[in-house]
Formats: C-alpha cells, structure tokens, sequence
C-alpha cells in the first residue's frame, strides 16, 4: 500500500503488463471448433494455439505478475452541461406508473394467432394459383427452408403435392402465427386510437423489412423464390384479422393497476394525481385568489 502511494506520488501509476495471449487463446479454441466440420489439420493448429496461448497467459502472472509503469498526469478536468435546466414539478405520492394497466390474456393471443394464421393462407394459395397454377407451392416453398434436398427443388416439384412438405409447412406456420399471436396480445393494448389498423398495418410492414435482411441467412431458397408483393399482403391479412379476433377478448386487469389506491380503482377518484400533485393544488390556490 506504502509502495502505490510513493508511486502515485511521483507520478507514475503500476498496472497490468499488456498481453496478447488471450486473443491467441480465443483463435485456438475458434480453430478447434472449425476443424470439428472442416479437416483435422485445421483441428490440431488450433489445438497448438491453444496450448501455446494458455502457457503464454499463465507466464504472464505466474511465478510472478508483469506490471508497467505508467505516468500519471495530473489534470483538473472541468465538468460542464450544454443542456438547459429546466423545472421540474415535485414527485407526488403516488406510485409510478407502468403501462399497461390493462392487457389481453393469454388465451387471446392463442386465438389470435390461430385465426391470424388461418387468413394468412388464403392470399399465399392465391399466390401459388395464380402464380404457378397450385395450391401447394407457397406450402412447399415454406417447407423447403428445413429441407437440405429441396434447396434445388424446381417449380414444377414445389407445385406437387407432398405430405412431407405439408406437414412440416404447418408445424412451422402454426409456431410462428402462435408466437406472432402472443406478440399481439401483449401489445396491442399499448397502441393508441385504432389499434387494430395499426398493429394490422405498421407491424407486418416491420416484420417484413426485418426478414427481408435477414431471410438470405435463414431460407437462401425461399429468399430467391419469395415474392414480397404477395408476402405483404399475407401479412396484413395476418395483422388484421388477429388484432380483430384479440380486440374481441375482454382485456385483465395488470399487477399496476392492482398498485394503483383503491379510490382510483373504485373510480371515486379519476383525477387522484391532480389532486394529490402540489403544483397542481398551487394553482387552483392561486385562481381562488
């Protein structure tokens, strides 16, 4: 302790000697796992890095830990806000509010996403008829994203039918309308006036910008084939006809509104904050005056 406050005051400061060890380390055990799905050569270098990265690491502190001296330079640094102060009305009694106060229950989101899921089929059939004269295209295409032998699937084998493909088209549909269909039932309560034409519309619009970055990573062969015209509008059908089928349900009182004062949530008082609000009671003082 004697020796960091003599150091300190002559200026200099001890800290860790710099290392690049563990960044060798880290390109070993990458190497490592590469070789696993490439060629054993790959395999054993990381493996010397490993090992050579490891020991170079443990030099670094053992039998003894490596320092550097550096200055220190004494600077009174001057702290100051460009922002404006601004004031601010005292905080109130009351607790915080967290929306929403209100919220779907879970079932609602269930249903949501099975009728959701139901209307999104009827635009992607129409898709494949018009399109490529089949009703199954648009399944199959689907299906084709957890199938390593569809990838070079023509369009004439994609416009067959094929249980296989229609199996694993629904398992994949109905998660992802069921999961969409809870995402639905959280927040719609969130959304201001009509609610139902904005989550129908603003969030498939953000899910389809969101796929449509990352879709060459998760389907290369529904990413050439896909047509985003047909797929928005598959979307839109899903947003619409879920928020309608969830805005049916009677929403459930949250954990916040349960927090709220009984006079609130009796409704003997709307505005309790206002009258609980110092500034606000300030005001009406001053108008009585």
């Amino acid at each position: 302790m004697n020796n960091d406050e003599e150091r300190t005051q002559s200026g200099v400061v001890e800290l860790p000697s710099p290392t690049a060890w563990p960044m060798v380390l880290a390109l070993g055990l990458a190497l490592i796992c590469t070789g696993m799905v490439t060629n054993v050569v790959i395999g054993l270098l990381g493996l010397l890095l490993f090992v050579w990265g490891g020991i170079g690491w443990f030099l670094q502190v053992l039998p003894h830990e490596q320092h550097v001296e550096v200055p220190v330079l004494n600077e009174e640094i001057e702290i100051a806000s460009s922002r404006r102060l601004k004031a601010r009305l005292p905080a109130s009694d009351m607790h915080r509010k967290i929306l929403p106060i209100e919220t779907y229950h879970i079932s609602a989101g269930i249903k949501g996403g099975i009728a959701g899921g139901i209307a999104m089929i009827v635009p992607a059939a129409l898709f494949g008829l018009i399109r490529y004269h089949s009703i199954w295209y648009a399944a199959n295409l689907l299906a084709a994203g957890g199938f390593v032998s569809w990838i070079g699937a023509s369009d004439a084998f994609l416009s067959q039918f094929h249980m296989q493909g229609l199996f694993a088209a629904i398992a994949i549909h109905g998660l992802t309308s069921l999961l969409v269909g809870l995402l639905y039932g959280a927040v719609l309560p969130m959304y201001p006036r009509y609610p139902i034409v904005t989550a129908g519309l603003v969030a498939p619009l953000l899910f389809t910008g969101i796929l449509h970055s990352a879709l060459g990573v998760i389907s290369p062969i529904l990413n050439q084939r896909i047509d985003w015209f047909w797929f928005v509008i598959s979307q839109v059908a899903f947003g619409l006809v879920c928020g309608f089928v969830v805005n049916l349900h009677t929403r459930v009182r949250t954990a916040q509104f349960r927090a709220l004062p009984f006079a609130v949530r009796a409704g003997i008082h709307s505005d309790f904050a206002a009258r609980n609000d110092p500034a606000e009671k300030a005001d009406k003082k001053d108008q009585a005056q």
